[in-house]
């Protein structure tokens, strides 16, 4: 139900054909009232004509379809989050990778919270929104009694498909998980440039240079073997996994 902003890096089939059965599955389901989906001008364009000249053939959908077009730049903003496009080299145009990074904020101490008498519960979350309390003794507690410093949040990068990393370097910059393709061995590395991948040799190299902590390795050629994958990485950068369908990965500071 709460599955109704998607983000697209560029529209390569193969990047985009799934949103057909997603939007069949939703229609038939019902469970959703809107669906939005974020990408650059090429690509929204291709999944107009998927959706509304195949899926749909030509009939509106029983919910609100709403198509973004995204320019480099923060495009999203929540309570507690920003979402930033920035521009990915790769075969077409208007290709995007994007980054998320949550909002500085002061943590809970709850030491602190126990130690004035402050209970678990609504009080809590008050000072934790930045209100001044009223114990049942009468003492007042304010929030900066029982928070710390003011500390920057997790970042987060994706990228799609990839050509060459060098612009990449700023936007990956500290962050504290990246994803991205690696679809070559570095034996192939001419048919990786030719086709306007990444090896995974690239792809941790970027990782070293941009000072990420967690790299993700996504979109790898069927014709290798993930351990082959993860011992070209590792060689380089080595806090790496390879990425499979249903992977759950929680993303906290270091």
């Amino acid at each position: 139900r709460h599955l109704n902003h998607i983000l697209i890096t560029h529209g390569h089939l193969d990047h985009i054909l799934g949103l057909g059965g997603l939007l069949s599955t939703f229609m038939r389901w019902e469970t959703i009232d809107e669906l939005n989906i974020y990408s650059g001008r090429w690509a929204l364009d291709r999944i107009h004509d998927l959706l509304y000249g195949v899926v749909l053939r030509g009939a509106q959908p029983p919910l609100k379809l709403r198509m973004h077009e995204v320019s480099p730049g923060v495009f999203f903003e929540a309570d507690d989050f920003t979402i930033t496009a920035f521009p990915v080299h790769h075969r077409g145009s208007d290709c995007l990778g994007f980054k998320f990074e949550e909002k500085s904020h002061r943590p809970f101490l709850p030491d602190k919270a126990e130690e004035l008498g402050v209970p678990p519960g609504p009080q809590r979350r008050d000072l934790v929104n930045g209100k001044t309390i009223t114990l049942a003794d009468g003492r007042r507690v304010r929030p900066d009694d029982v928070l710390g410093a003011l500390k920057p949040g997790v970042r987060f990068v994706h990228v799609g498909d990839a050509g060459r990393t060098e612009e990449l370097v700023e936007a990956c910059r500290q962050a504290d998980a990246l994803v991205i393709e690696s679809t070559y061995l570095e034996s192939e590395a001419e048919m990786a440039k030719q086709f306007s991948h990444l090896t995974a040799k690239g792809a941790a190299e970027l990782a070293v240079r941009a000072g990420v902590r967690q790299l993700i390795l996504t979109h790898i050629s069927r014709r290798y073997r993930e351990k082959d994958v993860l011992v070209e990485a590792q060689a380089v950068f080595p806090n790496v996994s390879v990425a499979r369908d249903f992977d759950v990965y929680q993303i906290k500071q270091m």
